[in-house]
């Protein structure tokens, strides 16, 4: 399967990401080039309005310059400075200017560069730390490399283009880049994720409504006929196929990209709501995703009892991976902040972290399940059906933009070092950024 992978990268770069990507295989590269900042996002606009892109990958910079632009749905992943980068060019700043006493760095955590400098024996020097932020204006930043440098000298570590262009001649300046190793393993995971989504787009999925208490008066079979005409002038399910499945059920079947983008990225069943309003009904829902009919089919009614269990408007989803997704109420108003996990809010977040919206769907309902206790990558991995790797892979993702907090550790084995555990705090971001906008 060839996916399309969109680059955006400064002109300067281009050569350092046609590098990285020499190995790919399985992917077409959609190259956007920039050489001033103003220009990134008519550049990405164009790009988008194609259609042919499964995925791309670009820096914070590009990020927040057409973070809005791009789709819910557009796998992303935000190449941020490493800590390798960041060695290398202290060690061409040692290498290059040996009597240096004051370093100036942009772009790099206040705890990264702490942590390099200090491992290349540099803490006995003067260091001023700009960390990178959205709206930072490289004639800011280089003024305050200027102000930090002072009349004592020293050298300017920066990863900005810009802000390296403007320096160069007034005080020494090294250029931060990123290695090919660093955008290689980035681009690799981004078109495997693009692959990934591609495929489970067209897999197998089914849902399964069943009214569960209807108004007095109306018998069963009536109650589901009111049922199927609700679901059939549903928007969000105009392209399923639908039939009666028993006395009180409807079957809706559909690619999973489609039922993924009625429940808003598994997140709420817009139909429940207007069947209790409208028709007086309550009605439970289950979700299916298999590799064949059959499979979907038999996962919705095993997620629909589970739903009807409960005696109220919800729905499950029940993968054949073992994941579960649930309890999903019914949709609510938009703009409604009481809802930390409002399809918006989740979306931007996930683009962010790099995860597509179904993933962190999954991670915030599973952090509502442990209600505060903390877990261990392994434990998460197997909780979302992934193997061990994958799980500490996304548990250092998370932990990188704050949707995971270190909480103790636990020694899962008799033999080696204990284990750290992870308290999810993806509902708390949700919630922060929910009364902020």
């Amino acid at each position: 399967m060839t996916v399309a992978i969109g680059i955006v990268v400064h002109a300067d770069q281009r050569d350092v990401f046609t590098e990285a990507a020499r190995p790919l295989r399985g992917a077409e590269l959609e190259w956007v080039v920039y050489r001033q900042e103003h220009e990134i996002r008519e550049q990405v606009a164009q790009l988008l309005a194609t259609g042919r892109v499964d995925g791309l990958l670009l820096g914070p910079l590009p990020y927040d310059a057409c973070g809005d632009l791009l789709p819910a749905t557009l796998t992303t992943t935000v190449l941020r400075p490493a800590a390798l980068d960041l060695s290398l060019a202290l060690s061409r700043a040692q290498a290059r200017h040996p009597d240096a006493r004051v370093l100036s760095v942009d772009t790099f955590d206040d705890d990264e560069v702490a942590e390099v400098t200090g491992a290349l024996g540099m803490a006995g020097m003067r260091i001023t730390t700009l960390p990178y932020a959205a709206g930072q204006d490289p004639a800011s930043i280089t003024e305050r490399h200027l102000r930090a440098l002072g009349s004592a000298g020293g050298v300017v570590v920066t990863a900005r283009m810009a802000v390296a262009r403007a320096l160069r001649g007034r005080v020494p300046v090294v250029q931060s880049t990123p290695v090919p190793s660093t955008v290689r393993a980035e681009l690799h995971g981004l078109a495997l994720r693009a692959q990934s989504h591609r495929a489970r787009e067209l897999r197998f999925s089914a849902g399964v409504f069943v009214v569960t208490r209807q108004p007095d008066g109306v018998d069963v079979d009536q109650a589901r006929a009111d049922l199927a005409g609700l679901l059939h002038r549903t928007p969000e399910l105009a392209d399923t196929w639908m039939e009666n499945r028993g006395r009180r059920g409807v079957l809706v079947f559909a690619h999973m990209a489609l039922l993924e983008r009625a429940t808003r990225n598994w997140v709420a069943v817009p139909a429940l709501g207007p069947a209790e309003q409208q028709l007086g009904l309550t009605v439970a829902a289950g979700f299916g995703i298999g590799s064949s009919a059959r499979t979907c089919v038999a996962l919705a009614e095993r997620a629909a009892a589970r739903a009807e269990a409960e005696g109220r408007a919800v729905a499950y989803l029940l993968e054949d991976s073992g994941v579960i997704i649930g309890p999903m109420g019914p949709a609510r108003d938009a703009a409604e902040p009481a809802h930390p996990g409002h399809a918006t809010h989740l979306e931007g977040l996930a683009r962010e972290a790099g995860l597509s919206a179904a993933t962190l769907s999954r991670l915030l309902a599973v952090e509502r399940t442990l209600r505060g206790r903390p877990i261990s990558p392994s434990d998460l991995a197997n909780t979302l059906g992934i193997t061990d790797p994958s799980g500490r892979r996304l548990v250092r993702k998370l932990a990188a933009h704050h949707l995971a907090v270190p909480e103790g550790s636990a020694q899962t084995h008799r033999r080696g070092r204990p284990t750290t555990l992870y308290r999810l705090a993806i509902e708390q971001t949700l919630t922060t950024a929910a009364a902020a906008g």
